[in-house]
């Protein structure tokens, strides 16, 4: 049996954050993960580049029964702080669109720099043990792995999500938040694809590839972004951060000409002359030429030229257009979705420590914690910012 004075469960972003932050407060910390390696979902985010943070982060840029919890959290260590950090160790990064900040190089170089700082700080990374049991003894807690029994007075579980099955998620941290009568909020794949009903698959069929700017909303919250469709629905960033505000049954809206208001969009199509393959064909201008065929096809059912049609009917065509409704059949599931919404209920932790109220010396954090950020970056300032707050506290 090993003592530590804290254990931390899951070697990801979040967990390598904490085990650094007690490490170097003179903790002796060991860190348990079933993976072969540290690092998590670093290492395939991003296109390898990781998307570490974001230039402005706010607790509106979350999702969360409660949108309050984050804030004390990503106040006290913020996207600053984390380029500090990156900085310092001498990586290279780059900002792109919508203040997103990525590697230049590999992510590895973010893992490298954690897993360095720890060893450096005394932090045991003790891969390849499966977590078979977590439980309270006396004072403290007790972990069974298929490698031995470990005890600490503090427990931290960075369990992660759902999300990538095939690169290890199992849902041991949920367990072990039910186990000590914690509530689980509904969990479900996020920022992730949306997949059509046979319907709507039917309408669009063979737009397979398709790409443009488009607008898309859903309970009342809108992004623009890039949308793709695909041979099973709509991706795309757009698509992905949509799917953080949806839930089954809800309707989405999509509006494929966002550059243009209604009436400068009433007007482009009242100028136009000629029957409808030419305005297929002038309607490249707007959208891709295949999108405008079906779309003239499905609702300019006569081949008049448009400036013989009437105002009303060039009105429903542009309505059609920019506010195009589907409710999908859902979403492509947690094989291919960036994150898993929902998890641990803020209403059992404290917001500045991220402890159990119901169970003092245990702690969970990052992704397995109902929080999810938007795309890009925010879920990453999140583990940063709970890893810290933890490690701070343990």
């Amino acid at each position: 049996m090993s003592a530590y004075d804290a254990l931390i469960l899951g070697s990801g972003g979040a967990g390598l954050m904490c085990a650094l932050t007690a490490a170097k407060r003179g903790r002796k910390v060991a860190v348990l993960d079933h993976a072969a390696k540290p690092g998590g979902k670093l290492i395939i985010s991003g296109g390898g580049r990781c998307n570490f943070t974001n230039r402005e982060v706010s607790a509106d840029n979350f999702v969360s029964e409660n949108k309050h919890f984050a804030k004390s959290a990503l106040s006290r260590f913020t996207p600053e702080d984390f380029v500090a950090l990156v900085e310092a160790h001498g990586i290279a990064y780059h900002e792109r669109k919508h203040g997103q900040l990525f590697c230049d190089g590999s992510a590895q170089q973010l893992i490298d720099m954690f897993v360095g700082d720890c060893v450096r700080a005394g932090v045991e990374l003790l891969q390849k043990r499966d977590i078979l049991k977590a439980e309270r003894m006396n004072d403290g807690f007790l972990v069974t792995t298929d490698q031995g029994v470990f005890t600490a007075p503090k427990l931290v579980v960075a369990t992660g999500g759902l999300s990538f099955p095939k690169f290890g998620a199992t849902p041991v941290g949920y367990d072990i938040a039910k186990q000590f009568g914690l509530r689980i909020v509904p969990r479900a794949p996020a920022l992730d694809g949306f997949v059509f009903t046979d319907a709507d698959r039917a309408r669009l069929e063979g737009f397979s590839g398709i790409a443009l700017d488009a607008t898309m909303t859903t309970n009342g919250v809108s992004f623009r972004e890039n949308l793709l469709f695909t041979h099973a629905g709509f991706s795309g960033p757009v698509a992905l951060q949509a799917s953080l505000h949806w839930k089954p049954g809800d309707e989405v809206r999509v509006d494929f000409i966002p550059a243009l208001t209604r009436e400068e969009l009433m007007e482009w199509f009242a100028s136009r002359k000629g029957n409808r393959l030419e305005i297929k064909n002038q309607m490249a201008a707007l959208v891709p030429k295949r999108l405008a065929e079906r779309f003239c096809d499905l609702y300019l059912p006569e081949a008049l030229d448009m400036g013989n049609y009437p105002k009303k009917e060039i009105a429903a065509f542009c309505e059609r257009l920019q506010d195009w409704r589907f409710v999908p059949a859902g979403t492509v599931g947690y094989g291919k979705a960036e994150v898993t919404r929902g998890g641990v209920d803020t209403a059992e932790l404290s917001s500045k420590t991220l402890e159990a109220r119901k169970a003092s010396g245990l702690y969970f954090i990052g992704e397995v914690v109902d929080v999810t950020g938007w795309l890009g970056g925010f879920n990453y300032q999140w583990a940063w910012a709970s890893g810290k707050a933890a490690g701070e506290s343990i």
